[in-house]
């Protein structure tokens, strides 16, 4: 591959497992256009500066992106490198995902003393998560547990944990896998147990359509994360949810068939509601959105309801 001898410069946020992601980025893009020379400048978004209060509070995960997309419309960097489920379903205009690189493995992992996994937990032990998701499949699973509000970075988190702030945390395993942080003691959740986030585990690689980081970016696409994550994000549009809304999707690309697993929850844990739907991965946005409207159809426009969406 050729590409002008310019620099490129990728935008992300400051924690450590951004800059990681960011840093692999910049490694495997290096390899395929020795000539280019990359850049990663650290932009401290607003989620990240208020960490203080739930993000449903101030505004959502659309938050971790805001700043990287003006700068990205700006000119002052050519790429935004964020993790997959920080993104809105709709981006800036002007802006799209050049890149889906190759994509970790999804699940959420529970992190505790005991090695039963959910079943192992004490009765009335306190999880810590930030996530409405995890939330409702904890209260789902087990109503006695008790949810404890914990936002910070993945290292902040485990710290607060080992510290015995909290009994428990779950936190998704590829985080733990990028950072390569050593703890023994994650057990991995099956997506029974806990459906992973919308676009968990993958990257997006973010460009203005018509720029120069789009030609060099697209070089990482991964066709089959491409059309997993994006029946999740097809199932995110047909539900009109986002972070502050206890939803998740899971896909799977296997030869040309594409399998999507999603489900809507009450943040308290009293419903929780699933379904799945195969065929085509041709087909990715028809079974994202026709899942979207089964399980919207089955009771979950009354959970949006109650929620104020």
């Amino acid at each position: 591959m050729t590409e002008p001898a310019r620099g490129l410069r990728l935008g992300t946020r400051a924690s450590a497992l951004a800059i990681r992601q960011a840093e692999w980025v910049s490694a495997e893009l290096s390899a395929r256009f020795p000539g280019l020379r990359f850049e990663i400048t650290r932009i401290k978004t607003s989620g990240d500066r208020m960490q203080a209060r739930s993000l449903a509070d101030v505004g959502g995960k659309g938050l971790f992106v805001k700043e990287i997309e003006e700068a990205l419309r700006g000119g002052s960097i050519d790429v935004g490198v964020h993790s997959m489920k920080d993104l809105p379903a709709t981006l800036a205009p002007g802006l799209g995902i050049a890149a889906v690189p190759r994509r970790e493995d999804a699940r959420d992992v529970l992190i505790a003393r005991s090695t039963a996994g959910l079943a192992g937990l004490a009765p009335g032990a306190r999880v810590g998560t930030a996530s409405l998701r995890r939330g409702a499949f904890l209260r789902h699973a087990r109503p006695d547990l008790i949810v404890v509000a914990m936002r910070g970075n993945v290292d902040t988190r485990v710290a607060k944990w080992r510290a015995g702030e909290v009994d428990a945390i779950v936190l998704a395993g590829a985080g733990l896998r990028r950072l390569g942080l050593p703890v023994p003691e994650a057990h991995w959740l099956s997506t029974d147990e806990m459906l992973p986030a919308i676009g968990q585990g993958a990257l997006a690689i973010e460009a203005r359509a018509d720029g120069h980081g789009w030609r060099v970016a697209a070089a990482l696409e991964d066709p089959r994360a491409r059309d997993e994550v994006s029946a999740e994000r097809a199932f995110l549009a047909g539900m009109g949810g986002d972070c502050t809304t206890p939803i998740a999707a899971h896909a799977i690309v296997s030869d040309e068939t594409l399998r999507l697993e999603a489900a809507i929850g009450d943040p308290e844990g009293g419903r929780l509601i699933r379904g799945s739907r195969a065929g085509a991965r041709a087909d990715w946005e028809a079974i994202g959105r026709s899942l979207a409207d089964e399980l919207l159809a089955l009771g979950g426009r009354e959970i949006l309801r109650g929620l104020g969406r």
